[in-house]
């Protein structure tokens, strides 16, 4: 009985010590905490993780455990099929932006960076070309939001694909963001996951006045904490793309990693269509926008 106790303390101790390593640990559930202590070897079962964030945290336990939203159905043909890009805003009144892409099909996480502007449509367009370079491709469809910083990327799109005559669909599709359905819904786990604390953090700052809005004081939050968040949203994607998603009342979703969905779409019956481009195409479009520079970080 003895023995069995001790390994039961030793693995508790071994998760409190993955969920209080991360700044956002506290807003997480516990699969996917379980899924960060897979990530950082720790083998142990997930009804341990469970009940030891009963523990740390019932209050977040309780409300996590609140109602949930009814959703609209979704469906993508294949990975690289479409991807979807938005950015999100809530850190941006402190100087810091948050741009992100994930493919419709496998829900795999294209890109997510932090940097000082989203507004730009030379840096977001570097996001794309830096992730049409790695990937040696580019989707069938982008679809992004109604704003002038998505310009480049509508641009390179529809230069890299072409649209056959008898395909209707455009290569590049826009919106309302609210009706980016996959990216919406990501920015929402994103917050629960990460984002969170760094929110709260931040109002805390505003409401002591510690942080009045103005030039210095966002240069000086983008200096201490833009390497920080950029590490979590690695860190969170990565978790993300190797988790499991659970089956979906929408029988048109598949479940399974987003790893595995995206590199094997052949254990699902179909097939990678990501879009072939020539290098001198890649080089020409990268010419005329911008790379993020992180030296902050």
């Amino acid at each position: 009985m003895g023995r069995f106790s001790s390994i039961h303390r030793t693995r508790g101790y071994k998760v409190f010590e993955c969920a209080t390593n991360y700044a956002s640990g506290q807003l997480h559930g516990y699969r996917w905490m379980y899924a960060k202590c897979r990530e950082n070897g720790l083998r142990v079962r997930k009804e341990d993780v469970r009940l030891v964030l009963k523990e740390l945290d019932p209050r977040g336990v309780s409300s996590r455990q609140a109602g949930r939203l009814r959703r609209r159905r979704y469906f993508s043909r294949r990975p690289n099929f479409i991807w979807h890009l938005d950015s999100y805003h809530k850190l941006k009144p402190y100087g810091i932006c948050i741009n992100g892409c994930i493919d419709g099909f496998s829900r795999k996480i294209v890109w997510l960076n932090a940097y000082t502007t989203s507004s730009d449509p030379k840096l977001i367009g570097g996001y794309y070309m830096e992730a049409v370079q790695r990937l040696k491709g580019c989707p069938r469809v982008v679809r992004g939001d109604l704003g002038t910083e998505n310009g480049y990327v509508r641009g390179f799109q529809r230069f890299l694909v072409s649209t056959h005559q008898e395909d209707t669909l455009d290569s590049y599709l826009e919106g309302a963001s609210t009706a980016n359905q996959r990216i919406e819904y990501w920015w929402g786990f994103l917050r629960r996951q990460c984002m969170e604390f760094w929110i709260s953090l931040f109002a805390d700052l505003r409401d002591n006045g510690l942080f009045d809005g103005g030039f210095l004081d966002k240069n000086l939050l983008q200096f201490c904490c833009m390497g920080l968040i950029q590490d979590e949203l690695d860190d969170t994607s990565q978790v993300w793309d190797a988790h499991t998603i659970r089956p979906s009342r929408n029988v048109s979703v598949p479940t399974g990693r987003p790893n595995v969905l995206y590199v094997l779409p052949e254990l699902y019956q179909t097939r990678d269509f990501l879009s072939p481009v020539e290098d001198e195409q890649v080089q020409l479009c990268k010419h005329v926008c911008l790379s993020a520079d992180h030296t902050m970080r």
